[in-house]
This record gives structure tokens, sequence and C-alpha cells, in this order.
């Protein structure tokens, strides 16, 4: 029987989401976007504040918000799942048997806001000051 070999590496998606985050959240990104904006600022008189000129920073901006968004939901979601990842493996260890916690994430806002209560009275009821 042949065996097959699994490929662990992230898709290439992730592996760009992942990097292109790593890369725009350094201090020197914002500092070069601060620049772009200053040089743009100072071509307005040059350029007669033309409608070209607006157009510019308008069209920019809004492309690089528009996938912006999507890298940082795509990281947020992995990174979301990771933790809830390691608070199950926790939970499991340490023998938590309310189900419902373990799939909390799904849950309304009033179901978690329930089992928040529960959890702090639960915890008031065991604390011996």
């Amino acid at each position: 029987m042949a065996e097959t070999k699994t490929d662990n590496r992230p898709d290439v998606f992730t592996r760009f989401t992942t990097a292109t985050a790593r890369i725009l959240g350094h201090a020197w990104v914002f500092s070069a976007a601060v620049a772009v904006l200053v040089v743009w600022a100072f071509t307005g008189p040059l350029l007669q504040f033309s409608d070209t000129w607006q157009l510019v920073i308008n069209t920019g901006t809004t492309i690089v918000t528009f996938l912006m968004v999507f890298i940082i939901q795509n990281t947020q979601n992995r990174d979301t799942a990771a933790l809830h990842l390691k608070l199950d493996a926790l939970m499991l260890e340490l023998k938590v048997s309310n189900a419902k916690l373990y799939d909390a994430e799904n849950e309304g806002e009033k179901e978690i806001e329930r089992q928040r209560e529960r959890i702090e009275r639960a915890a008031v009821s065991e604390d011996p000051s």
C-alpha cells in the first residue's frame, strides 16, 4: 500500500495574507503611507488642486482600504480559530464538561452573556475570601 504524503503547509492565500499582514503592521509602512500623503499634499498647489489630483488620493486609498479589509479579516479569522482550538484543548485537558462552552463562539449574545454570568457566579461562590 503506497503511503500518501500530506502537505502541512498553508495554502497560497493564507501564506500571502500572513506575510502581508506582518509586513504592513510595521511602523515603517505607516511612515511610508504618511510620506505618500505629504508628497500628495505638497503637489496640490503645483496641480492647482485639480479634480485629478484629488481623484488620485481617493482612488488609491479606496483600493488599499478595500484590499486590506480582506487581509485583516482573513488573519483575524485564523487567529480566532487558533485561539478557540487552544482553549478547547485546555478545556479538554481540564475535563470541562459543559458542552455549551466548547461551542460558545456559535451561540448568540444572550446565551454567551448567560454563560458568562453563570461562570462568574460559580467563581464567586468558590472564592474563599
